[in-house]
């Protein structure tokens, strides 16, 4: 059995992992949200240009991996 997945939609992540009030954040929220549309498992960050894990993809390890992931499902 896996972990629990956090009371929030995949789109949403935790403001501890990306603060609303990061200067990118709009932009970020816009990758994440085209890359889940898209079933694709990571987009690529607009402020670092790095790939980024979908929450989608992570939900679907079943177990949160403690690496501070910024789209963990799995932290409340």
């Amino acid at each position: 059995m896996g972990d629990p997945l956090a009371d929030r939609p995949l789109t949403d992540p935790h403001p501890d992992r990306l603060s609303p009030a990061d200067p990118c954040y709009r932009a970020i929220i816009s990758a994440h949200a085209d890359a889940l549309e898209r079933g694709a498992l990571s987009y690529t960050d607009p402020a670092t240009g790095l790939s980024v894990l979908t929450a989608a993809y992570l939900a679907g390890r079943g177990t949160c991996c403690d690496s501070g992931c910024r789209h963990c499902p799995y932290v409340d």
